[in-house]
């Protein structure tokens, strides 16, 4: 011990640099680590690994077997963890169920993954939970240490975007960092920027996309869909933005947006028009989403009755307390709520039991296959009686062939959305549609 240091003071030292439920070294002590890796290696920058690991569904198994028993197993990961270590490496925890680790003498991307997978395996044995045991997998990212501009912070953002991948690529998975990921991830945090500006200045969109009756194949509602060019990065495609928006805290002022355009254009429709505008998964865990939509309607003089709001099961499921309530407030005031993409996720009919839904929108993967695959068929024809016995509308969508509409209307199926009905248009386009389909005299009587 050094003179002038106290048993005491050595303690709270060891004690700020400790994460207190497993033993394990914290985050300070990791980073702590890394730096002086990387000044031992600076004059000779020979390659080393850094790694961050991620329990899947752990907040689940903690919500069914109680913090205690959650707890429990967060030690026996970490006990499993440094049982895996050898004398070189080190092991903390960083955050709730997020472990990092340090592999000096692991040079190499190939290695790398290796010895993340060999992580995942040693924590996928099932775990002692009083009498009952439950099973956890795991997503790693790694990044390695080529020269001395690498940073610990930087070491460590590379290796979270390399977890971030590996969880989208799905459970118990491993990635090591890229240059193509670095590219990637700067174009992200180019969109990322430009759609901010975009959202402020009020620069994206709803087109509407016809949503019809499929036996008189009158048009019976429009769904919102947001549409964003950029000065610079041109048309954006709604499956990278939205994502993007998801993941950067974007999506609740993009949305407030879009659903007031959306509902400033659909005060010209016939009053007999509905308008569906789609809520994010991140938006049914947020208690004021409902107070934001109110405030859009009444600002807006837009009839609640006439909106109809689109929600899917990946949503209900990350909250669905939360969902509920949120559903709740809205059917109040006679906002209708659908079910999107059935079929698609998990759950299906537990959901449809628990939650009361006015409309239940077929996914599109089976109406693309109803011509050839029985399956599909069968599914339909399914969906459509459990619907009728619940009361509740449908609508199928991705429509894009006669020979579908045609099947699904033998089937019974009421509503319909599709290219062959109208792609997505802006609210000008939309609205001189509707002039042309409702002839003159008749749409000016209906608006």
């Amino acid at each position: 011990m050094p003179i002038g240091v106290s048993h005491s003071d050595r303690e709270t030292a060891d004690l700020a640099f400790t994460d207190t439920l497993t033993g394990l070294g914290n985050q300070r002590r990791f980073f702590d680590k890394v730096e002086r890796l990387i000044g031992d290696r600076a004059e000779d920058p020979a390659p080393f690994t850094v790694g961050i690991l991620d329990l899947d569904g752990f907040k689940p198994i903690n919500d069914l077997f109680g913090h205690r028993a959650g707890d429990d197993i967060l030690i026996q990961v970490a006990m499993r963890l440094r049982a895996a270590c050898d004398g070189y490496s080190a092991v903390a925890r960083i955050g709730a169920d997020e472990f990092a680790f340090l592999y000096p003498l692991v040079f190499s991307e190939d290695a790398a993954a290796e010895k993340a997978r060999m992580l995942i395996e040693i924590l996928s044995a099932p775990y002692d939970v009083g009498e009952r045991t439950a099973r956890l997998s795991a997503s790693v990212g790694c990044s390695l240490f080529h020269s001395s501009d690498d940073t610990t912070e930087t070491l460590v953002r590379k290796a979270e975007t390399a977890l971030y991948h590996a969880k989208r690529s799905g459970r118990g998975r491993v990635v090591v960092y890229t240059r193509e990921m670095e590219e990637a991830a700067k174009r992200v945090t180019r969109i990322e920027q430009a759609l901010r500006r975009a959202v402020a200045a009020g620069d994206v969109a709803p087109h509407f996309q016809p949503i019809v009756d499929l036996n008189s194949r009158r048009t019976i509602g429009f769904e919102a869909l947001a549409r964003w060019t950029d000065r610079d990065l041109g048309f954006v495609s709604p499956a990278v933005f939205i994502p993007i928006a998801e993941e950067r805290g974007i999506i609740g002022p993009l949305s407030q947006l879009v659903l007031r355009k959306a509902a400033e254009a659909a005060r010209s429709w016939p009053k007999d028009m509905f308008l569906s505008f789609n809520l994010s998964p991140s938006q049914l865990v947020d208690q004021n989403t409902g107070l934001h939509i109110l405030s859009i309607l009444e600002r807006t003089g837009f009839d609640p009755r006439r909106l109809e709001i689109e929600i899917t099961e990946t949503g209900l499921m990350t909250d669905p307390a939360s969902a509920e309530k949120i559903v709740e407030d809205l059917r109040r005031v006679g906002i209708r709520v659908s079910l999107d993409d059935f079929g698609t996720g998990q759950s299906s009919l537990g959901r449809l039991r628990e939650f009361r839904f006015d409309k239940l929108k077929i996914d599109r993967a089976f109406v693309a296959s109803i011509l050839e695959d029985r399956p599909s068929e069968h599914i339909i024809r399914a969906i459509l009686a459990m619907c009728e016995g619940l009361g509740m509308d449908v609508v199928a969508e991705g429509i894009e062939m006669e020979a579908q509409a045609e099947r699904l209307t033998q089937f019974g199926c009421a509503g319909g959305q599709g290219y062959l009905f109208g792609r997505p248009a802006d609210a000008d386009a939309t609205l001189g549609y509707l002039r042309e389909s409702h002839r003159g005299a008749a749409f000016a009587r209906a608006v």
